[in-house]
């Protein structure tokens, strides 16, 4: 593609116009025939590294209104909104992607939204992917990612790479980073779901405002104009991302309890999963769901919401629901031992999803219910002590051990949740901790390992420590007396 072609609109009339072999916003990914995007970051300025870039190959800059063009050795193309343009600039360099492509966002169940609406098109006959915290999930690969909404190149030529295996239909993980960075503009959104919104990434955004806006920034500007809003009716910020569908002129689709096109009615707890009863644009259907707890009923509903507001067949996609297979890493059943106590993994690691497990696992318990937690470091201070004052009103026995300590000392972030929970055991050592919570279960008693989820690696510092949660159980359990696998 040419420069011309590529920038069709701007004046490039003074400008040698030569041929672009590729994008990028990061100078040391800059070859030759490049055109770079000097990008204002939280932890680095592009426009420092515009010389560097042209001295990699640069042929052409993007960058914002504020920065001098005779500063720059390169043509420079200036702009109020660069990084929606370099979205846009992306799709049009890549230019195809999968036919379908729906999107959800959300402070907690992005993935397992993902994975259930892959699920659901898969048990329809389509070829899908997801993009987001599990990688680029295709149906015989999973190729990894490293971000749970990769930047707008990558997230272009990964769509390009899909439709060009023959993958139709896709579904993205929209993170309040992403979309407050403009990565998702230039796919073609159809339907865009909002699951909920509670504290988060406070580190990032400047308050709970900002983060709504961001989160908003799905309904009110990615999304097709001819597509379709599927909301979460429960949510108390429900009404706004009601106003921002009804200003976008989409159609909408919402579902909870209160939820009128997805309603859910009710829930029966089993031990393979729950029978819950919806009403579905009004009709009444009972289905049996294969996962534990009311908000992975929840998000199966948004998945079934996303799938059918991007054309899919209702009836289809209805009977998929008793077939599709839970997250690695959410809400996990991990292991089941001799006397009928359960094992689950979970990536809860905010006080809403931590809250909403507890709360989940405990409809499913005879016994006691059991924790181990921690919270990561270099992230929101703030909702240390609010997790450990729910793990104390929802959890019979709690143990505080570390998370992902980063750079924080790691007896510091324990001791900022003990504060709100000073009956729970502290245990730094993640595996010591899990084993000493496996050894208490008594019969029918329940234990959730909280925060790392399907995560391979624990970050000390500025290592990364081997780390599975669940091959950690597998470990314990499988030197322990009296286990059923």
């Amino acid at each position: 593609m040419r420069l011309s072609e590529l920038m069709k609109g701007r004046n490039v009339a003074n400008v040698h116009d030569r041929h672009v072999k590729g994008l990028t916003a990061d100078s040391r990914q800059v070859e030759p025939g490049f055109l770079f995007a000097a990008l204002s970051g939280t932890a680095a300025d592009g426009r420092e590294y515009i010389e560097d870039a042209a001295r990699r190959g640069a042929i052409a800059i993007l960058t914002d209104t504020s920065f001098e063009p005779e500063d720059c050795s390169l043509p420079c193309f200036r702009d109020d909104n660069p990084r929606l343009t370099l979205a846009r600039l992306a799709a049009r360099f890549y230019g195809a992607q999968p036919e379908t492509i729906a999107a959800v966002t959300g402070t907690n169940g992005k993935t397992s939204v993902a994975h259930f609406t892959r699920n659901i098109w898969e048990e329809m006959g389509y070829a899908a992917a997801s993009i987001g915290t599990l990688g680029v999930v295709l149906p015989d690969e999973t190729l990894p990612l490293g971000y749970t909404t990769p930047d707008p190149v990558l997230l272009h030529k990964t769509l390009t790479y899909l439709a060009g295996h023959g993958i139709r239909h896709t579904v993205i993980e929209a993170s309040s980073h992403g979309l407050d960075q403009y990565r998702l503009d230039g796919a073609h959104v159809k339907s865009a779901a909002f699951t909920n919104l509670t504290r988060d990434h406070l580190d990032y955004h400047a308050s709970s405002e900002s983060y709504l806006n961001a989160k908003l920034g799905l309904v009110s500007r990615v999304l097709d104009k001819s597509g379709t809003a599927v909301l979460n009716a429960d949510s108390a910020v429900y009404p706004a991302f009601l106003r921002a569908a009804k200003s976008r002129g989409v159609n909408i689709i919402s579902y909870g309890r209160e939820g009128s096109e997805l309603k859910l009615v009710s829930l029966l707890p089993e031990i393979a999963g729950q029978r819950i009863t919806v009403e579905v644009f009004g009709e009444k259907q009972e289905i049996m769901l294969p996962l534990a707890g009311e908000f992975q009923a929840m998000n199966a509903l948004c998945a079934l919401g996303l799938v059918i507001g991007a054309g899919g067949d209702l009836a289809r996609a209805v009977d998929a629901l008793s077939r599709i297979t839970n997250v690695p890493g959410r809400l996990e059943l991990v292991a089941h031992l001799a006397n009928d106590a359960l094992i689950y993994v979970d990536y809860a690691h905010s006080p809403d999803a931590l809250e909403t497990v507890l709360e989940a696992v405990r409809g499913h318990a005879s016994g006691k219910i059991h924790v181990v937690f921690g919270c990561g470091g270099d992230r929101d201070r703030g909702k240390r002590a609010e997790m450990g004052r729910i793990a104390a009103l929802y959890a019979d026995r709690i143990i505080v051990t570390d998370d992902n300590p980063r750079s924080e000392d790691p007896a510091k972030i324990r001791a900022d949740i003990i504060v709100a929970c000073p009956e729970a055991m502290n245990i730094g050592d993640r595996q010591a901790a899990i084993e000493t919570a496996i050894r208490a279960l008594g019969r029918e008693d329940i234990l959730v390992i909280a925060g790392k989820g399907h995560e391979e690696g624990q970050v000390v510092g500025a290592t990364v420590i081997p780390f599975n949660d669940r091959k950690v159980v597998e470990k314990i359990i499988s030197g322990l007396e009296g286990v059923n696998g």
